[in-house]
C-alpha cells in the first residue's frame, strides 16, 4: 500500500516538475510598448504628409518624407511582430483644421516617433529593424523640414 501512496505522490511530483519546466523554458515576450505607439504616430504622420497640397518642391520633399515613413512602419511592424505585439492597433488619424499645421505637426509626431523608438531593445533580434527605422525616422524627418522651409519660402 505504501509502494502505491509513494508512486502516486512521486508521479505527481515529476508531473509538477515537468510543468514548471515547460512554463520556465517558454520563450521571453519582450517588451517594447512604444513600437506600437510609434507605429500609430508614423501612421498619423504619413496622412498628413500625403494630404497636404503644395507647389513642385514642396511635393517632391513630402513624397520623399513618405517612402521614408513607409519604410519605418515596415521596420518597426516587423520590430513589433518579433516582440509579439498586435499590430493591427489602428487608431484614427487626428490631424489640425489647417494645411500649414500638417508639415509642423507631422514634424512633432517624427521627433516623438524618434524618442520613442530609440530606447534599449532587449530583444537582440530586433536591433537591427530599430536601428534601421531610426535611419528611415531620420531621413523622414529631414524631408518634412525641407518641406516645410520651401512651404516658408513661398517655393
Amino acid at each position: 500500500m505504501k509502494s502505491k501512496n509513494t508512486r502516486a505522490i512521486h508521479g505527481s511530483f515529476c508531473l509538477l516538475v515537468l510543468l514548471f519546466a515547460g512554463c520556465a523554458s517558454a520563450p521571453p515576450r519582450h517588451q517594447h510598448p512604444a513600437y506600437l505607439h510609434a507605429i500609430s504616430d508614423l501612421r498619423t504622420a504619413r496622412w498628413m504628409l500625403a494630404n497636404r497640397p503644395g507647389g513642385a518642391a514642396v511635393t517632391a520633399h513630402e513624397n520623399e518624407a513618405i517612402v521614408e515613413v513607409d519604410h519605418a512602419i515596415n521596420e518597426l511592424s516587423r520590430a513589433a511582430i518579433n516582440d509579439g505585439k498586435n499590430i493591427n492597433n489602428r487608431p484614427p488619424a487626428d490631424a489640425p483644421a489647417d494645411y500649414r499645421g500638417r508639415l509642423h505637426k507631422a514634424a512633432d509626431l517624427l521627433r516623438t516617433v524618434r524618442a520613442d523608438t530609440y530606447r534599449e531593445e532587449d530583444n537582440p533580434s530586433s536591433v537591427g529593424l530599430r536601428d534601421r527605422a531610426l535611419g528611415h525616422i531620420d531621413a523622414a524627418l529631414r524631408e518634412t523640414e525641407r518641406a516645410i522651409h520651401d512651404a516658408e519660402a513661398g517655393r
